[in-house]
């Protein structure tokens, strides 16, 4: 695998955590596991000078259908970044909120990420099978090319983390990797 620093950004989608109650960012094992790998991933891109994008969940109670499916999470102003990942501490990041699934759906992204020169995006977070699925469909639909590792990512809400990869690969011809590889491609050894 080859990644171009010049040309790719990396995706942070929904590893947050929350000031109050909320239905699904909440800490378990699995979330430590998902946010030591995004953790990687972010580190090599910054040290490789690449941008680093937070797509979070920033939802307006009593106003957004989502929180009609799955209860009261992600509120703006409640949830935020991980601190692990350091979100707006590199050069390059930026922190995107969003009221759907998808990143890209009514927000600055892909404004963002034309303007940045970035053709390549590498995407890790939470739930695989939903906010980063709808976001790596987007990012095919609008003529990106995507890489997810696999391991930086986990399902929790419906379907399966296998599902997910398989639909992201087949539909979207997105490249399943690890961690270490994409670390190691980023580093470009």
């Amino acid at each position: 695998m080859t990644i171009d620093p010049k040309t790719t950004a990396v995706l942070v989608i929904d590893i947050l955590v929350t000031k109050g109650d909320d239905t699904l960012y909440n800490p378990s094992p699995e979330e430590a596991r998902v946010v030591g790998n995004a953790k990687l991933v972010v580190d090599a891109a910054r040290a490789a000078d690449m941008p680093v994008i937070f797509c979070d969940d920033a939802h307006i109670p009593g106003v957004d259908r989502e929180l009609d499916l799955w209860g009261e999470h992600g509120i703006a102003g409640v949830a935020m970044p991980n601190p692990a990942l350091a979100a707006g501490s590199g050069r390059k990041d930026f922190v995107i909120p969003k009221r759907r699934y998808s990143g890209f759906f009514q927000t600055d992204l892909d404004l963002t990420l034309r303007e940045l020169g970035v053709s390549t995006v590498i995407a890790v977070g939470e739930d695989t099978n939903i906010c980063v699925l709808h976001t790596l469909a987007d990012a095919y639909y609008l003529g990106y090319a995507s890489v997810v590792a696999e391991d930086a990512t986990r399902t929790f809400l419906c379907g399966t983390q296998e599902g997910a990869v398989e639909h992201m690969r087949k539909c979207y011809g997105t490249l399943v990797a690890s961690t270490a590889d994409v670390v190691s491609a980023i580093q470009g050894r």
